[in-house]
């Protein structure tokens, strides 16, 4: 979906940034809210302590000295905690806590076993009002985040220092509803943007999936297809483009089908009726060359040479009719179980006379055993029949070999020569009709051009294949693929498409790394 669908990117992409955005927005916000909490508890804290200081030392002081240093801190800090309870102006709620040292180094608190962080203490008794965060332990394993703030005192009692433990439970309890509301708000946002921008990019995406569908079915073949123009702006202008680059194209693809439609009738016609007279030529010919012991020599030449030429210009025009009804699409299959190698064999006997003339000893490979296939025997004849005319004929004398190949599902047939191969890019033009490699080459199979176009065209009826490949100066290799049964789809290649003789390529790094 991610690579398929443009929509689908576009909301992810948004749905990331979005989301993104809301939780940056929300950590920014949720730091600006705690610390206006924490400076807002931190000045709370201040005015408290001086008032609780200026307390403690009055009924320190009002306290006779004839009492213990406990009862008297235990006094203090019971009028600190009537105080808290009342509140002031702040409202604040605070646990007093009364600290003092004696010169041996005995600790007095109130209320009794109460624990001052050290630091917090040590900073204190240096004259410091201080204040630090911790964690207070409750009885039963409990325990909360408070505001401890120590300032020392200037009562009788030496050494006192009193502190205010103030919970912070209420602003992390605000702080707990704060984030839950902006991860509701956020997730809210997030879907309404979402939502937006689906609304919006259907709006851009609905008319572009319209041209696609529309392209897909010009593409088909349905050439009327077009876009519905609704206003003027972009997609509109868009519309009218595309429905106007489709008129042109169906102009042209008319055109074309009609141009194409009188040249294969062109081209037929004029095969049928070059027939008669060549008929009337051949019959002429034949009646000539009967008689052509009493002719003189170069009478006798002249004859040869004409009858010749008959033979292929009759080819030339079989090729021709051929040609047309795969153009027309009218070429039909006749199937029948037929066995390869007959095939092969029936090539190699109409081409004996051309590898005997050019010296040129073709080997065949096929097994031993029946390869069976559903196919034309014609057809594949006359395709075996063109490649290896085509193999003998670039051979440069050396020889032609033919492999057989088959699986469960297709069976293949490769032609390879040793002669002059084939340059880069030219395994598809060799295909061409009337395509030549090289055109000062004397042709010795006399071909007409045409005959390896035939032969894809052939292999392609039957469901199959027909490829090139070569090496200049090395040779090279024509291997067709048919199915067993025609048309049924087949896996695994039963040749591979390579030269046999194929210099090996080594790579620059590899000798390095042997040298």
């Amino acid at each position: 979906m991610w690579r398929t669908s443009l929509q689908v990117r576009v909301i992810g992409m948004i749905l990331v940034a979005s989301t993104v955005v809301m939780i940056i927005l929300a950590y920014a916000l949720v730091s600006v809210l705690t610390q206006r909490l924490v400076d807002q508890k931190i000045d709370i804290a201040d005015q408290e302590i001086e008032r609780a200081r200026i307390a403690v030392e009055q009924q320190i002081n009002a306290t006779g000295s004839a009492n213990s240093v406990q009862v008297r801190i235990n006094s203090a800090r019971a009028s600190l905690t009537q105080m808290s309870a009342e509140g002031g102006e702040s409202h604040a709620v605070y646990e007093p806590v009364i600290v003092v040292e004696n010169t041996a180094g005995e600790i007095t608190t109130s209320p009794e076993g109460y624990r001052i962080p050290e630091p917090l203490r040590a900073s204190v008794a240096n004259d410091q009002v201080m204040y630090q965060f911790t964690t207070i332990d409750q009885p039963g394993g409990s325990s909360y985040r408070a505001l401890v703030v120590g300032t020392p005192t200037m009562a009788d009692i030496p050494d006192l220092q009193l502190y205010l433990v103030m919970s912070m439970e209420d602003e992390e309890s605000t702080m707990a509803l704060m984030r839950g509301l902006l991860s509701a708000a956020g997730v809210v946002v997030v879907v309404l943007v979402v939502g937006i921008a689906w609304l919006a990019i259907q709006q851009v995406i609905t008319p572009i999936r319209s041209a696609s569908r529309i392209a897909q079915r010009l593409a088909a073949g349905h050439l009327r297809e077009r876009m519905v123009v609704d206003g003027e702006d972009e997609m509109g202008r868009l519309a009218a483009s595309f429905n106007d680059m489709a008129d042109k194209l169906s102009k042209q693809i008319t055109q074309l089908e009609e141009y194409g439609d009188l040249q294969r009738q062109f081209t037929s016609d004029v095969s049928h009726e070059l027939r008669t007279p060549l008929t009337t030529v051949r019959m002429a010919a034949d009646l000539i060359a009967d008689d052509a012991e009493n002719l003189e020599p170069h009478t006798r030449r002249a004859s040869q040479l004409m009858t010749r030429e008959l033979d292929r210009f009759e080819e030339l025009l079989a090729d021709l009719l051929e040609i047309s009804r795969h153009d027309a699409g009218v070429a039909d299959l006749q199937s029948a179980n037929i066995d390869i190698r007959s095939c092969i064999e029936s090539a190699m006997q109409q081409t004996e006379h051309l590898a005997k003339e050019l010296g040129v000893e073709v080997i065949s490979n096929a097994p031993e055993t029946p390869v069976n296939v559903q196919a034309d025997s014609r057809r594949i004849e006359r395709v075996l029949r063109n490649l290896l005319a085509n193999a003998i004929d670039h051979s440069e004398g050396n020889p032609v070999t033919i492999d057989v190949g088959h699986t469960e599902t297709a069976i293949a047939v490769a032609v390879t020569d040793e002669g002059v191969g084939l340059k880069e890019g030219q395994e598809e033009l060799v295909f061409n009709r009337f395509w030549r490699a090289d055109a000062s080459r004397k042709r010795h199979s006399g071909g007409t051009g045409l005959g390896l176009a035939i032969a894809r065209e052939d292999a392609v009826l039957h469901g199959g294949t027909l490829d090139a490949t070569g090496i200049p100066g090395v040779g090279s290799r024509f291997r067709l693929i048919i199915p067993r049964t025609p048309g049924a789809p087949f896996g695994d290649e039963p040749l591979p498409l390579m030269v046999p003789n194929a210099p090996v390529v080594v790579e620059e790094e590899d000798e390095e790394a042997n040298s």
